[in-house]
């Protein structure tokens, strides 16, 4: 693996030209091997990705054009919605090519300064909630778990009445409409009373959880609502049984009503903010060794 470049002399190396901006994409204090950073693919038009000494930590960056990266032209290109994916996948490269060596806390995307000082100078005030939170990040990843109702026929779409009630039949069909209302609220409640099993069953073997809000049917191109939208943060030494639960859970036939989707290991995206509380769960390994004692 090839060695970092050696700290400028000059906290935060090189001052960016008038015509280009520094966009950094995270910070660590393992820096990935330089072969990692020049094969990956930053923002179009920008440089080779690069490291920037920030005291001990050290942040991935790359110099983009001004041009394109100045408030009014990235306000405008984040509003197409192919620009915004081309950003967003840019960014998330870096922050892979980031992890490559160990944690990072990755930066929320167009994190742009004028030049590697003002980074810098950034990134050291922080310096000590920064380790902090690179303390708790490494050893650990994200998992993505995502539940919604089933899809189920509505009771009575079909058959003789099902169209509206007959001049005999005024009070039956009023009865079949309330019951099939009465029966679609109790589906829906049990699937929101699975969604709260599956969250609670998956928190055992993580250390901390965090809910995003629930995404909308246009969004998941569901015909039924989302019910949980997560994020778990697993010990790598625990990821086995994480697995396992998540296999149980989504076996089928054990949760009638709900169907769960889970994706992972992810970088830790959810719990890589510095301003945030974390949901913090029980002891995974005490919450495994209970639940291995009572199967």
């Amino acid at each position: 693996m090839n060695r970092p470049p050696a700290r400028a002399a000059v906290p935060g190396g090189r001052q960016s030209t008038r015509d280009t901006l520094t966009y950094v994409f995270a910070v660590t204090r393992t820096p990935p091997p330089s072969e990692a950073l020049t094969a990956t693919a930053g923002h179009d038009a920008g440089g080779p990705l690069r490291l920037v000494a920030a005291g001990p930590l050290w942040l991935v960056a790359q110099d983009v054009p001004a041009a394109a990266f100045d408030a009014s032209a990235l306000g405008e290109r984040l509003n197409r919605p192919k620009e915004l994916e081309r950003c967003a996948r840019a960014h998330h490269r870096g922050v892979g090519a980031a992890a490559r060596s160990g944690p990072v806390v990755p930066l929320p995307m167009a994190t742009l300064y004028l030049g590697d000082l003002n980074a810098v100078r950034a990134v050291s005030g922080r310096e000590a909630e920064l380790c902090a939170l690179l303390d708790r990040l490494g050893g650990r990843t994200e998992w993505a778990v995502k539940v919604h109702a089933a899809e189920v026929a509505a009771p009575g779409a079909s058959g003789a009445g099902a169209a509206g009630p007959t001049p005999a039949g005024g009070r039956d069909y009023l009865s079949r409409v309330s019951a099939r209302r009465r029966t679609r609220s109790e589906a829906h409640e049990r699937a929101v009373a699975g969604a709260h099993e599956v969250d609670r069953e998956l928190r055992r073997y993580a250390v901390a959880a965090t809910r995003h809000r629930p995404q909308s049917e246009q969004l998941t191109g569901r015909n039924t609502p989302q019910l949980l939208n997560a994020a778990y943060l697993v010990d790598d030494a625990e990821r086995a049984g994480f697995a396992g639960a998540l296999a149980r859970l989504t076996a089928v036939g054990t949760r009638p009503g709900i169907d769960i989707t889970a994706s992972g290991p992810w970088i830790p995206y959810s719990f890589a903010r510095l301003d945030q509380e974390w949901d913090v769960t029980a002891d995974p390994r005490g919450a495994a060794a209970e639940h291995e004692g009572r199967a």
